[in-house]
Parts: structure tokens; sequence; C-alpha cells
């Protein structure tokens, strides 16, 4: 997938399913939809042939006349995507984001002891490359 290429909130539900199901048919697709809130199957097929068009899915292979499809891209990478586009919002920078976390109960105490490890793993990372 190309970086110019985002993921709307509904191909990124779909992408939800792919992940979490592996190679999926566009029924079994719709059928991970809560069943009151479930999109049409030709409403799945337009999102899934687009989402093939931005190469976030491939298809893998043919049963009857069911195509079944599968993820290119990873969770973590469409997850990354997002996360820059957002900080991009503040101009790059964390802390307005992470300020606004901590006001509203989003972010524990926990969270930001669970991140000063990741930094310090990291950090140890550059230092020993």
């Amino acid at each position: 997938m190309t970086a110019a290429r985002r993921l709307s909130r509904f191909e990124l539900q779909i992408m939800q399913a792919l992940w979490a199901g592996g190679p999926l048919s566009i029924r079994e697709i719709q059928q991970c939809f809560p069943p009151d809130d479930r999109p049409a199957y030709t409403t799945i097929q337009t999102m899934v042939y687009r989402l093939e068009a931005k190469g976030a899915v491939e298809r893998v292979k043919k049963i009857s006349n069911a195509h079944i499809f599968a993820p290119l891209i990873t969770r973590e990478s469409a997850l990354r995507r997002l996360v820059e586009e957002f900080l991009g919002l503040f101009g790059g920078r964390a802390q307005p984001l992470m300020a606004h976390l901590i006001e509203t109960g989003k972010l524990s105490l926990d969270d930001i002891q669970e991140a000063e490890k990741t930094l310090r793993r990291l950090s140890k990372k550059k230092e020993n490359s």
C-alpha cells in the first residue's frame, strides 16, 4: 500500500475481520459485523475490491464462485500509519496528545511507566547498534 493511500474507518473494520480471521470470503467478512449493524453483501464486496485496488488485500484463492481474500498489510503497519497521520495534526508532537489523554483519564500512570520501559529498551537497542 502506498503511503498516500489511507484507509477509511469502514475499510479498517474489514481489515480487522481479515486480521482476526485470516483469509475470508466476502460473505465471511460480512458475518464478522454485528447482526443489527451488518452492511449489505454488495457494500462489503465494493469495499473489499477498493482495498484490493489499494494493495491492502489480495485474492488468494477461489472456492466455487467465492473469492477468498487475505490482508497484505499488517495491523501494526496500519496502526503506525494512523498514528503518524494523527500526530501530524499536532505538528508531529506527541505532548499535546499525551496531555489530553492524561487530563481525560485515558492515560494512566501504568501506561506511562510501560512507555518509559519501551523508551529505555529502544534507547539501549540504539546504543548497541
